[in-house]
């Protein structure tokens, strides 16, 4: 099958070697630089590629040292658990050819490259008032290619922040690899190679071909397709963006000129999620068991005094044991009525005692459940080459997925998707999956099933968002999501940062939470939650769960789970002492509440994510820029949480300026590190603008 697809290490290899390189000399035609309109020049440099300035600031700037390359190759993709690996066959690689013209071209500037095996242009157009486009054409032969890879330059100061959801840190320079929505790895192991159900240290469920610059600019590529990046790692000078298409790869470049301005940009691009109604700031507790079950944890948290204000279920749906051992939910959208007699009655009873109640959905479909005969004789399943329903290896088994290119397959889930609003009484859902489409589906649609499948997380979301705005238009409900794509933030709301082991790993534990929460705000996605403590693996430990519940305190949705081993994990009421520390904790999210509010206001104008990275308010620091362990929430609260076990102090940068430390008082002097105590129910936690003491009043 011919492919857009391939291992970064094949990328890496590939672009090191000659043809990718070249420093043939422009032809004579044509101008060396362009003035378009709003202050922008565009220069066509030796090398053949462009540099766009902005006022005189360099905005983008492609390499002097390699041209634009495309390729042509065979592939091969393996996956079935959600996790991809691909690699290549036969392949070849041509950079483009000579300069043959250097032209103004309606409001743009437009360079052709003829001469070689491979050619094509590189036009550059004002796109708005705050960014530009750069698209970029090749052909080999005259035939479509399997990618075309764009050279950009990396200078000194050059960084690379972004790329959706990233667990591994922030700034990604010095790396290489795939951008294509995958589970994130179930347990995954960096001693293990990618496949089965380990990822690697990029595999994620929310991708996207798009980065900041500490300088105050910014890139996104406009494409559904596979993207893979190097990031300076072959060639110390040069970052390249590969597209694993053949179509002319559109980048729109955003001016900035601070990197809080590209995320406000890139959310005039792709949209922005809609605020969270004011009780998502409340405390949420995962609850599970059947109908008695949750009453009794209501029950309890009540005479605990411990502020939790919104339930969600997931195995309303009835319960299923995991292939591990751990306990799941049936992958359906009916109720268990045996599990949950009445649900719409237990549910208005919640709701009269004050308790919001969400659920759980995702997209598989299963043979011998609800749904899948009805679907498939209506043919709203994906299918497979021979005209067969396309059941896949899934959690449970074997599942199928809707065919969402289909408006019948649509409305069918909306129609689901509505009773448990309608019916049931439901105020949201964890919206689950999307990332386990195989590559090679076939749609009623007839869509290109490599497109498909980064964009089926998308049009999974667009459902509740079709179906939410018009039964709740006033906004009265949340749904947190876990797939994405480029374009998921016109449906996104609140997102969680996926499964994590519920442990201390530094690959897939607690530490990976933090750069997961920064680099979706990077990205465009202001509002984010995660497990308190942690899905897979385990059992959880008490002194995880307490640094964990730290951690959810300071976060903008404090929200647990049990986990996917709910009897031996530890939870806030398997003693006194750990139920006093998650009463302290709820109540300090609590006290946050002024802060949260008026953050989720300014991301719904602004896509200013809630959790920031330092670099968003201080580019200019150089050990502010390498911080992935700590973030501002907001402007002017510093968090540093605690991340490894047995550790009771804990060593912080502080940026410039005056910063109290909130359970001491004291006052620090910031642009330099610091180290403070940090016993348990003590995560360091930082304000700018003074003392705030109404933040360390939060126990008994």
């Amino acid at each position: 099958m011919r492919s857009k697809l391939h291992l970064p290490a094949g990328l890496a290899l590939a672009l090191s070697v000659a043809p990718s390189c070249t420093s043939d000399p422009v032809g004579p035609t044509g101008p060396e630089a362009f003035d378009l309109a709003g202050a922008r020049r565009v220069i066509v440099l030796p090398s053949g590629g462009v540099k766009v300035e902005v006022g005189g600031r360099a905005v983008f700037e492609m390499s002097a040292k390699a041209r634009v390359t495309a390729a042509r190759f065979d592939e091969r993709a393996q996956g079935l658990t959600g996790t991809w690996t691909f690699s290549r066959e036969g392949e070849e690689r041509f950079a483009l050819g000579a300069v043959a013209t250097r032209a103004a071209e309606g409001d743009g500037a437009k360079v052709r490259f003829e001469g070689g095996a491979a050619t094509g242009s590189i036009t550059v157009t004002p796109y708005g008032a705050s960014a530009t486009k750069v698209v970029i054409e090749a052909s080999i032969g005259g035939a479509s290619p399997s990618s075309i890879a764009v050279p950009v330059a990396c200078d000194a100061d050059a960084t690379f922040y972004g790329f959706g959801e990233q667990y591994n840190g922030a700034d990604q320079r010095g790396e290489a690899f795939g951008l294509f929505v995958s589970e994130q790895g179930i347990g995954r192991r960096p001693d293990v190679p990618p496949g089965g159900i380990n990822g690697d240290r990029h595999t994620t469920y929310f991708p996207m071909p798009y980065y900041l610059d500490a300088r105050g600019f910014g890139l996104l590529a406009k494409t559904p397709y596979r993207t893979v990046v190097d990031l300076c790692k072959t060639d110390a000078d040069v970052a390249w963006l590969e597209v694993e298409s053949g179509a002319p790869v559109e980048l729109v470049v955003f001016h900035g000129p601070t990197p809080l301005d590209v995320v406000r940009e890139l959310g005039d691009e792709l949209g922005r999620p809609t605020r969270p109604p004011p009780w998502a700031w409340d405390l949420w507790i995962g609850a599970q068991g059947g109908r008695a079950a949750v009453l009794a944890d209501a029950d309890r948290l009540e005479q605990s005094r411990i502020p939790a204000k919104v339930l969600w279920v997931q195995d309303w749906t009835g319960p299923r044991p995991n292939l591990d051992g751990g306990s799941g939910v049936q992958y359906r959208w009916v109720e268990d009525a045996a599990f949950y007699p009445d649900l719409a009655g237990m549910i208005a009873s919640l709701h009269g005692r004050g308790y919001r109640f969400l659920s759980y959905a995702n997209p598989f479909v299963v043979r011998g459940l609800e749904h899948f005969d009805e679907m498939a004789s209506r043919g709203l399943l994906i299918k497979k080459a021979d005209g067969q329903v396309y059941e896949h290896i899934a959690p449970n088994g074997s599942a199928s997925h809707p065919d969402l290119t289909s408006p019948a397959a649509r409305d069918y889930v909306k129609a689901a998707l509505r009773r448990m609003v309608v019916t049931l009484g439901t105020d949201g859902w964890m919206s689950d999956f999307g990332e386990w489409l195989p590559l090679d589906a076939v749609y009623a649609s007839g869509a290109d099933p490599r497109a498909e499948h980064n964009l089926f997380p998308i049009r999974w979301h667009e459902l509740w968002r079709e179906v939410m705005n018009e039964v709740r238009p006033d906004g009265d409900f949340v749904v947190f999501a876990r797939s994405g794509f480029t374009g998921a933030h016109k449906s996104a709301q609140v997102y969680w940062v996926g499964d994590q082991e519920a442990d201390f790993s530094a690959y897939d534990g607690l530490p990976t939470v933090v750069p997961a929460m920064l680099t979706l705000g990077l990205s465009g996605i202001p509002v984010a939650t995660h497990d308190i403590a942690g899905f897979s693996g385990g059992p959880s430990t008490k002194e995880l769960f307490m640094r964990w519940a730290e951690l959810g305190a300071l976060s903008p949705i404090m929200r647990t789970h049990d986990g996917n081993k709910k009897d031996a994990n530890w939870a806030w009421d398997k003693d006194a002492e750990t139920t006093l520390h998650f009463r302290k904790m709820a109540r300090l999210h609590a006290a946050l509440r002024p802060d949260l509010e008026r953050l989720a206001d300014e991301a719904a104008r602004t896509s200013a994510p809630m959790v920031r990275h330092l670099v968003l308010h201080h580019p200019g620091d150089a050990e502010a820029r390498k911080v992935s362990d700590a973030y501002l929430l907001g402007e002017a609260i510093l968090v540093a949480p605690v991340l490894e076990p047995g550790k009771t102090r804990r060593r912080v940068y502080l940026p410039a300026g005056a910063w109290w430390h909130v359970w001491s008082g004291a006052r620090f002097e910031g642009g330099a590190f610091v180290e403070v105590d940090a016993p348990l129910g003590e995560p360091p936690i930082f304000t700018r603008d003074g003392d705030r003491p109404e933040l360390r009043v939060v126990g008994d």
